[in-house]
């Protein structure tokens, strides 16, 4: 279904370094990337331009303009989010969706790729000493660094900082206007290897579901959209949290299919029941 096709990388942040070769090796497709296009127009972490959206339809909108522009029917994007780690607690974490179009077979592919890899931080700086220990917990120079006069103002921004004069110059003249400056980290992926990393894991996972086929209609694309909580306690014969199924659905022709005990296990253990060890 793709294989010779070309597929629109939708970025103006080089993520089509890590994206183009594991799609081409994978599935066949000629990769090429969206040149004058600027996705900022759907959001910056920065916030000079708000992200109304979620990521999905960020994501889907990144795609559907860039294949009007290009006269292309094959096109992928990614979204990225980063905060609190929604299951590991005080822990930060990278929220990526990446969206495979195919306009001409009608086909939506996503997923995500929720990794605690990531360097997102920021910080008040008051003091050179205390902008260089940021800069080196975030693993500056190869890890970009933004400065701006205080957090959240988008009045005054220097992006894309990666070199230690350029850092100390920026910060000494925020510091001698304000007193104080706010370091945070670059998240756009060409500025952050970490997050191109885990962009990277993210396209190996679409590959594994694009292969993945409804076994009704043949569409690729066939995978978990649900898992279901009940495995039972080997001592209590309780229900516990733990999966005990997930559930497959075709996003075509709607076909359903319950994969029971997905992770080996057929009971649980009765440390994780809520009824031995409540």
């Amino acid at each position: 279904m793709f294989k010779g096709r070309r597929l629109l990388i939708a970025t103006k942040h080089d993520k089509e370094s890590v994206i183009a070769p594991v799609l081409e090796n994978s599935i066949g497709v000629k990769c090429f990337a969206a040149t004058n296009y600027d996705t900022d127009v759907f959001g910056t972490f920065t916030g000079e331009v708000e992200r109304t959206d979620d990521p999905i339809t960020a994501a889907r909108r990144k795609c559907q303009l860039a294949m009007e522009l290009y006269d292309c029917d094959l096109a992928i994007a990614s979204e990225g989010s980063f905060g609190p780690h929604p299951h590991i607690y005080f822990v930060p974490a990278d929220d990526e969706i990446l969206l495979f179009i195919d306009k001409k077979n009608d086909l939506e592919i996503f997923v995500r790729e929720l990794s605690p890899d990531t360097n997102f931080n920021g910080s008040e700086v008051k003091t050179e000493k205390q902008l260089h220990d940021f800069a080196t917990k975030i693993k500056f120079p190869s890890h970009a660094i933004i400065l701006r006069n205080a957090k959240g103002q988008t009045t005054e921004i220097v992006k894309g900082i990666s070199d230690w004069a350029t850092l100390d110059n920026t910060f000494r003249d925020f510091n001698s206007r304000y007193g104080t400056a706010y370091a945070e980290t670059d998240m756009r992926a060409m500025y952050n290897p970490t997050r191109m990393r885990v962009i990277e894991q993210a396209t190996k996972k679409l590959v594994d579901k694009i292969n993945s086929i409804c076994p009704n209609c043949n569409t690729p694309g066939f995978g978990i959209t649900d898992a279901k909580q009940g495995l039972k306690c080997i001592q209590c014969n309780f229900p516990t949290r733990s999966t005990m199924s997930f559930i497959y659905k075709c996003s075509k022709c709607f076909f359903i299919k319950e994969e029971m005990y997905p992770n080996g296990k057929v009971a649980e253990d009765p440390m994780y029941c809520d009824q031995c060890n409540p």
